[in-house]
């Protein structure tokens, strides 16, 4: 028999289960923006120190220097009312109906944050029973099934969420996924501390499903990867450095310096390993959704990952939100994607088909990138 005539089944076949492949596709998404707007204005009169002493420069001065090196001229906070829970339920509510999932399928409610429910004027945190039980109950989901639970990973905690979802479907353990990324880092800010203006609240969400995948749609690759040696105080929780102030309340700190060495280090290396095991080239990206940490320092991670493959960014890669949402942490990659699918992010849209690069860093110090097939 014809050789080729005997190989034709056996490529048929092939192409067909190809066709047929499954992939973590995101359904749906939803986010939650505070209502809340805080202007750098805001800051103009507020004292400042370092170490315990009062700093000498202007405060209009400080002001002005931190909008040239983050990007960031506004933020937004959260009403008195609402907590981490509430809001990143709201978030996790407009997913679902964006998805058009049965909530009751769901069968992985997964909750990054990084300080449980921070009541208003409290100083400490709920975070028993979990976030994720407790926006489980907001959203009414009765099945026993949907395993509820929290992650702490740093800013990157969404992220690690998705990377999480993805390989409880390859093990056959879950179908539909609901995951959250949800912050009120307003309330754990210590105000004379110069880095407490680039804080701010929020939250996104998106849904996960396990489904056939004719055309390539869903997530390609994954890195992942944690610093934790000299690294690991980077982002950390401290006092006031205002002096005199309970040692016991302690707030989110940071030593910029060092975060910003450690991502330009690290985080395209592991956005280039992401890519390269995805099996598609860098010309084929056509947006890095990146946490919105820094606007210079998000820049320069872009030029120096595009720097590796010896061309250069391309411009309008990268959609930006920090200029008017801040650092909302966990919240800020799935908040940004939400927005950019609305068309709620001038000159950045998205098509079926495109490859996209999700990309954060944060506390621990935690790396990890994903690349998708929209």
């Amino acid at each position: 028999m014809n050789k080729r005539i005997m190989e034709f089944p056996v490529c048929f076949f092939y192409l067909k289960w190809k066709q047929k492949m499954k992939q973590s596709i995101i359904s749906g998404s939803g986010s939650y923006i505070p209502t809340e707007i805080c202007t750098n204005e805001a800051f103009a009169g507020q004292e400042f120190y370092a170490g315990g002493k009062k700093l000498t420069i202007p405060s209009t001065d400080i002001v002005r220097k931190f909008k040239q090196i983050t990007g960031i001229d506004e933020r937004r906070y959260v009403t008195n009312e609402l907590t981490a829970s509430a809001i990143g339920s709201i978030a996790a509510e407009a997913a679902i109906q964006d998805s058009g999932v049965n909530r009751e399928e769901i069968d992985q409610l997964i909750v990054a944050h990084n300080f449980g429910d921070v009541l208003h004027n409290n100083i400490q945190s709920v975070g028993v029973p979990s976030l994720a039980n407790i926006i489980k109950n907001k959203l009414g989901i009765s099945n026993p099934a949907c395993i509820a639970y929290d992650i702490l990973f740093g800013c990157p905690g969404w992220l690690q969420g998705v990377i999480q979802a993805d390989a409880f479907f390859k093990a056959g353990i879950a179908k539909k996924a609901l995951i959250i990324g949800t912050e009120t880092l307003s309330r754990v800010v210590d105000v004379h501390d110069r880095d407490s203006m680039i804080f701010s609240d929020g939250a996104g969400a998106v849904v996960m499903e396990y489904q056939e995948s004719a055309n390539g749609r869903g997530i390609l690759a994954a890195s992942v990867q944690t610093h934790s040696l000299q690294e690991v105080n980077y982002i950390n929780m401290g006092p006031s450095d205002y002096p005199g102030s309970d040692e016991r309340v302690r707030y989110i700190k940071m030593n910029g310096r060092k975060v910003y060495e450690y991502a330009l280090s690290h985080v395209p290396a592991a956005m280039k390993d992401c890519i390269d095991k995805s099996g598609v080239h860098i010309s084929e990206i056509k947006k890095i959704f990146i946490h919105q940490a820094n606007e210079k320092m998000d820049e320069a991670i872009i030029e120096r990952l595009y720097q590796m493959y010896d061309i250069p960014a391309p411009a309008n890669i990268m959609p930006m939100s920090i200029q008017w949402l801040g650092n909302s942490s966990v919240a800020t990659v799935p908040t940004l994607y939400d927005l950019v699918r609305r068309n709620q992010v001038e000159g950045h849209t998205l098509a079926a088909g495109d490859v996209i690069l999700f990309a954060s860093v944060g506390a621990g110090m935690n790396i990890n990138a994903v690349c998708y097939r929209y």
